[in-house]
C-alpha cells in the first residue's frame, strides 16, 4: 500500500478493499474509469468523469426515466412492428469545472503531470480526485475535489473544488458550467451501443440569480420537461473577481485571478434536479422546486451531505456487506458490485432500474428482464423496499402491457423487452417480441419478493394484478395437444442463439410457476380476485395448464432438451473457430447460430437454479455437463448461474472462476463494453454466485434452505439477508456453517433447513453445524476450446 496525498507516512492507512482507485496510467481506460465511478441514486446518476470535463470518453448524467422518442426504421415493416423507440438523454450537466492556468486549459494529455488520482470511496459513496499539473508554460497547480450524488435527497449531487498553486503565482481563470445538449461521441457499429440523439433539448427558462444558475428544458417527442438548479458557493481571495454569462443552453460562473502560493479557490456546487411529463409541470414550479432544493443543500453545506451520506451507507452496509477472506482483489470487487447495486434504485416512489443503472446510455437506457432476473433476487433480500419499488414499476405500466398484448392479439398483459416509458422498444422480433419469458420473469420476482418479506398488502394489490395478468397471457398463449400435454411454441429463452423455438424448458417451467403462483395468489386473496373478475374455472384451467407443461426431455442422451429439439440439431463447429471469433454474433449470421447447438448464455442451467425442485441431483449434473460443453458465455449474464450451478453439484475451482467472471466484469472491462455503462446483472449475479453458490441459498420452498460449501480460495464467507423483517447473518468456513440474528428482538425466531436439517434460529444465540460433504459427480466437465473462465 501507499499513502495518500492528504497522508503522512505514520497515519493508519485507508482499507484498499474499500476504495477502487485510478491513476494517470489509467488514462488510456478512460469510458471503463468512468462507468466504474459513475455515482447514483436510483433518481440521478452521474458519470466518474473529470470536472474539467475532458479527456472524455462519454459524458453523462442522468435521470431515471428522462428520455426522448426517436423513429424505428425497417428494411420491411410489418404488422405491430415498434415505430417509436425510447433512447436516455442527460439532462443539463452540472459536473463542469474547467481551468485554465496562464491561459493553458487544464488537459492531462499536455504539459505535465505529476500526479493523478481518483478514488471511489465504497464506504464514504464519494470520488475524491487529486491532480498535480504543470502547463506547457510551466505553471503548476494541486487540484483537488470532492463529488457525490446524494443517496438521502433524490434530487441533490454535489461537487467540492478546490486549486491551489504549486510552487510560484499563477493566473487562474474557473469555469463553472451548468451545459445542456453536450454533445456525445458516437460509438462504433455494434448492436449493443446506444442510439444517440443530439441536441435532445429546447431551452424554456434559463435564469443567473448572483452566482446560482437555473436551466429549465423540453423534449419534444416524448414531451418532457426538466429543470436543474446550481448554487454556488465560492470561497476565494479578494483578489479575485467573479462574472456570469448565460445562454439557453449554458450558464457559466467565471472566476478570475493571480494566486499567490498558499492561497487557493474553493468552490463548491449544490446541484438539484427533476423532471416531469410537460402536461403535468409548469416552468416556474419545476424551477421553484429545484432552486429551493439547491438552496437548502448549500445552506447545509457539505460537510453534512457528506455526513448524510456516510450514515446511509453504514446502515446498507449492514446488509450488503459480503466479507471474503482469501482473495483481496475478489473482496474488493464485491463490494464494489454491492455498492453500484445500492444506488441503483430507491424505495420512494415506483421507479425501476435499467440493464446499466444509471452509469450509462448502453442499451439506450432500457429497461430488460435483466432487472428482475439478477437484480431483484439481490435487492429482495438486502434493500426489499427497493424491490418493491421496482415492482410497483411494472405494475404503474400495467395498462401500457394490457394494449400491447391485445395488439400482438394474445390474451393478459405482454411486458415490453425493452423499454423506459412502458412502451416496446425492441424491433428484433426473434428476441424482442418473442422473448415473452420476462412476463414471467416479473411474476417469479413478485413470488420471491411476497415470499421473504411476507408483503401480503403488496400482494393482495399491485402483486395480484401482476400476476393474474401474466398467468392469463400464458395460459391463452399456449396449447393442449391431442395426448393432453400443454405446449408453449415459437418463443425465444434467455439464450438468443435459439430463437422462436418451441417448449423452451426455461420459458415453460417459469411459466409453469408463474400459473401456480398465480392460482395460489388467488385462492389466498378472493375479493381482490373478484375485483379482477378472476373465476373459480380460469383458475381450474391455469392450474391444468401448469399439471400438463410440457418439459422436453432426450432419453437417448439422458438429458434434458432447451427447447424441443434442440439436442437432434448439429453441433458447432469449435474446432474452426478462433479465439477472435467471439462474439459469435458479431461474426457468423444468426441463421447458423440458430440451427447448431451453440448458447450464448445459461438458458436450461438457469431454469436448474430458478427451479430447482424440478430437477434431480443426477439430472443436474447431467444437464450441466451437456451444455457446458455448447456454452460460450457470450454474454454477461451467463457467468453467475453457471457458477451456482457448478458450486451445487461440486466443481468449485470452476465456480470459483466462474464468480470472479462475474464479479470482475466492470473492474476489468472483460467484454469491452463497460464504456457504455455497468452490467449491474452481473454484479447481482455475483452475489446469488457467492451465496447461492457457495451458500447454497435456495428459497423455493417455505423456508430458506442453505446446503454450503466452500472452495479452497475462501477461508470465510460472510453475508447477511433479509427475511421477513430479521436479517440473518450466515457465516462459513471450511468446517462449519453459522446462522445468527444479530440485531432482531427478544422474540425473534428464523426457521431454515442446512442440509436437510431443519434448524430454528432465535435471537441471542448461534447456531453452528458442520459443512456438508461435497457431492462426486466426477470431474469438471469440459468447456468450449478456449471459453472456460480464466483460472484463478
Amino acid at each position: 500500500m501507499h499513502t495518500t496525498p492528504d497522508q503522512q507516512p505514520d497515519e493508519p492507512q485507508p482499507d484498499e478493499r474499500w476504495r477502487i482507485r485510478r491513476t494517470r496510467d489509467d488514462l488510456d481506460r478512460l469510458g471503463e474509469t468512468e462507468s466504474v465511478f459513475a455515482l447514483g441514486n436510483g433518481w440521478l446518476g452521474w458519470r466518474g468523469t473529470l470536472d474539467e470535463g475532458g479527456p472524455v470518453d462519454m459524458p453523462g448524467s442522468y435521470l431515471n426515466g428522462l428520455h426522448e422518442r426517436r423513429e424505428l426504421s425497417y428494411p420491411e415493416d410489418g404488422y405491430a412492428f415498434p415505430q417509436l423507440s425510447d433512447t436516455v438523454i442527460s439532462p443539463p450537466n452540472a459536473t463542469l469545472v474547467r481551468l485554465w492556468v496562464g491561459g493553458e486549459p487544464l488537459d492531462l494529455r499536455t504539459g505535465t503531470v505529476l500526479a493523478h488520482e481518483q478514488v471511489l470511496d465504497l464506504r464514504a459513496g464519494v470520488i475524491e480526485r487529486h491532480t498535480e499539473w504543470i502547463s506547457p508554460a510551466g505553471d503548476g497547480v494541486r487540484v483537488r475535489s470532492t463529488r457525490l450524488v446524494s443517496l438521502c435527497r433524490r434530487r441533490i449531487a454535489a461537487v467540492d473544488w478546490t486549486v491551489e498553486p504549486l510552487d510560484g503565482p499563477v493566473e487562474l481563470r474557473i469555469c463553472a458550467d451548468l451545459l445542456a445538449n453536450e454533445r456525445i461521441p458516437e460509438r462504433e457499429d455494434d448492436p449493443r451501443a446506444a442510439s444517440l440523439i443530439q441536441e435532445p433539448l429546447s431551452g424554456e427558462l434559463h435564469r443567473v440569480d448572483g452566482a446560482d444558475a437555473l436551466l429549465v428544458h423540453r423534449t419534444e417527442r416524448s414531451a418532457q420537461r426538466v429543470a436543474v438548479a446550481v448554487a454556488h458557493l465560492p470561497v476565494v481571495p479578494e483578489q479575485i473577481t467573479t462574472g456570469t454569462d448565460a445562454t439557453a443552453d449554458r450558464i457559466r460562473l467565471t472566476l478570475t485571478g493571480a494566486l499567490r502560493p498558499g492561497e487557493r479557490v474553493r468552490l463548491t456546487k449544490f446541484a438539484a434536479y427533476e423532471w416531469a411529463p410537460g402536461a403535468d409541470s409548469s416552468v416556474e414550479e419545476l424551477a421553484a422546486q429545484v432552486t429551493a432544493e439547491a438552496d437548502a443543500a448549500r445552506t447545509d453545506g457539505f460537510g453534512a451531505l457528506l455526513a448524510e451520506q456516510r450514515a446511509a451507507l453504514d446502515s446498507a452496509w449492514r446488509t450488503a456487506d459480503v466479507l471474503l477472506d482469501g482473495d483481496e482483489e475478489l473482496q474488493q470487487a464485491i463490494r464494489f458490485a454491492m455498492f453500484h447495486l445500492i444506488q441503483a434504485g430507491r424505495s420512494d416512489g415506483d421507479r425501476t432500474i435499467p440493464a446499466k443503472g444509471l452509469t450509462g446510455n448502453g442499451y439506450d437506457g432500457h429497461v430488460l428482464w435483466d432487472t428482475e432476473g439478477y437484480v431483484l433476487p439481490v435487492l429482495t433480500y438486502i434493500a426489499p423496499a427497493v424491490a418493491r419499488s421496482a415492482l410497483r414499476w411494472r405494475h404503474a405500466h400495467l395498462s401500457q402491457a394490457y394494449d400491447r398484448a391485445a395488439e400482438l392479439r394474445l390474451t393478459g398483459a405482454t411486458f415490453p423487452w425493452r423499454t423506459i416509458g412502458g412502451e416496446e422498444c425492441s424491433g428484433y422480433w426473434p428476441a424482442g417480441t418473442a422473448g415473452l419469458h420476462v412476463n414471467a420473469d416479473i411474476a417469479d420476482a413478485v413470488l420471491r419478493y411476497v415470499a421473504a418479506t411476507g408483503d401480503e398488502d403488496f400482494l393482495a394489490g399491485p402483486g395480484l394484478e401482476l400476476m393474474v395478468a401474466t398467468a392469463r397471457l400464458w395460459h391463452g398463449f399456449g396449447h393442449f395437444t391431442d395426448d393432453g400435454s400443454f405446449h408453449i411454441v415459437g418463443v425465444t429463452g434467455p439464450d438468443e442463439y435459439a430463437a422462436l423455438v418451441d417448449d423452451n424448458l426455461f420459458t415453460n417451467l417459469m411459466a409453469r410457476r408463474n400459473l401456480r403462483g398465480a392460482a395460489d395468489a388467488v385462492e389466498r386473496h378472493p375479493e381482490a380476485a373478484d375485483r379482477l373478475g378472476v373465476e373459480p374455472a380460469e383458475v381450474a384451467g391455469w392450474r391444468a395448464a401448469a399439471e400438463a407443461m410440457t418439459v422436453p426431455y432426450d432419453p437417448k442422451r439422458g438429458v434434458h432438451q432447451q427447447a424441443a429439439g434442440f439436442t437432434d440439431r448439429p453441433e458447432w463447429n469449435f474446432a474452426d473457430t478462433g479465439d477472435d471469433d467471439y462474439p459469435l454474433l458479431l461474426h457468423f449470421p444468426y441463421l447458423e447460430l440458430y440451427r447448431h447447438q451453440v448458447v450464448k448464455q445459461a438458458d436450461l442451467v438457469l431454469a436448474m437454479l430458478r427451479c430447482p425442485g424440478e430437477f434431480t441431483a443426477e439430472e443436474k449434473a447431467a444437464n450441466f455437463a451437456y451444455y457446458e460443453a455448447r456454452t460460450v458465455r457470450d454474454s454477461s449474464l451467463s457467468a453467475a448461474p453457471q457458477g451456482v450451478l457448478a458450486a451445487e453439484l461440486g466443481h468449485l475451482d470452476l465456480a470459483y472462476d466462474l464468480f470472479a467472471e462475474s464479479v470482475l466484469q466492470d473492474l476489468e472491462d472483460l467484454g469491452d463494453k463497460t464504456g457504455d455503462g455497468l452490467h449491474l446483472a452481473s454484479l447481482g449475479g455475483a452475489w446469488l454466485a457467492l451465496v447461492q453458490g457457495f451458500g447454497g441459498l435456495r428459497d423455493d420452498r417455505e423456508l430458506l434452505s442453505f446446503d454450503p460449501r466452500l472452495p479452497d480460495r475462501i477461508d470465510r464467507l460472510a453475508f447477511s439477508l433479509l427475511w421477513h423483517g430479521h436479517r440473518l447473518h450466515v457465516t462459513l468456513t471450511a468446517d462449519e456453517a453459522r446462522y445468527e440474528l444479530p440485531d432482531a428482538a427478544d422474540d425473534a425466531a428464523v426457521e431454515l433447513w442446512h442440509h436437510g436439517e431443519r434448524l430454528r434460529v432465535a435471537s441471542g444465540q448461534s447456531v453452528t453445524r458442520p459443512m456438508p460433504a461435497l457431492p462426486d459427480f466426477g470431474p469438471e466437465p469440459p468447456s468450449p476450446p478456449g471459453r472456460r473462465p480464466a483460472r484463478r
